[in-house]
């Protein structure tokens, strides 16, 4: 079976990089929306790639662009999905010998962001993605773990609960889970993320769990 992995390129000019949390949210929620987007099923123009892409493991590269090269990506098939700071574009997932040249071309390395200031507080009813404290990873690679988060969240939703979270334009947060909170939430039936360890953390590391308000403990 033909492997599909689905890219995703993070916006990174020379004087305008985004923040850590707000690239992770605006990552998760660009696979949202692709996921949801109605070229995505049915006779979709995209449906037959996602539909391949979603049959094996749930692939995904992120990447960075900034001048020139983010406009060659903006000219792709994809969507654009804007956060505070970050803006990320995800594409339809293709084989991993046939990405786009113009996104082959692009770095995976040096998307290490932070956050310059207190994150505000949690608003009640937000789906939160809970990183864990134990693992170090890559900004490129945990927007890829919380994409992975928000679609297992999306699987496990009924289509009520889709279309509410499409609604609110997939409102959620990213959070990195207190030591004991990782352990308790590691104790419910939320969707956790289990990585294959190709890159980063060791094969079956726990990197993300989805907490969504819809989805019983």
């Amino acid at each position: 079976m033909d492997e599909y992995a689905l890219t995703l390129v993070v916006r990174v000019e020379k004087n305008a990089r985004p923040t850590q949390t707000d690239a992770l949210e605006t990552a998760a929620r660009a696979v949202l929306a692709i996921l949801a987007d109605e070229r995505s099923y049915g006779e979709g123009e995209w449906a037959s790639a996602m539909a391949a892409w979603q049959d094996n493991r749930i692939r995904k590269i992120t990447k960075r662009a900034r001048g020139a090269e983010w406009r060659r990506a903006e000219a792709l098939p994809g969507i654009t999905m804007h956060g505070g700071t970050a803006e990320v574009r995800v594409f339809p997932p293709t084989g991993v010998d046939d990405v786009p040249a113009e996104l082959f071309k692009l770095q995976v390395t040096g998307t290490d962001f932070e956050d310059t200031g207190d994150l505000p507080p949690l608003e009640p009813g937000v789906p939160v993605l809970w990183l864990n404290p134990t693992l170090e990873m890559s900004s490129g690679k945990a927007m890829a773990q919380c994409g992975h988060a928000a679609q297992l969240a999306w699987w496990a939703l009924s289509s009520a609960g889709r279309k509410e979270w499409a609604a609110a334009d997939f409102a959620l947060a990213v959070r990195t889970a207190g030591r004991a909170q990782w352990q308790e939430l590691l104790a419910t039936r939320l969707p956790v993320v289990q990585d294959a360890g190709f890159t980063e953390v060791a094969p079956g590391s726990r990197t993300v769990i989805a907490d969504h308000p819809l989805l019983t403990r």
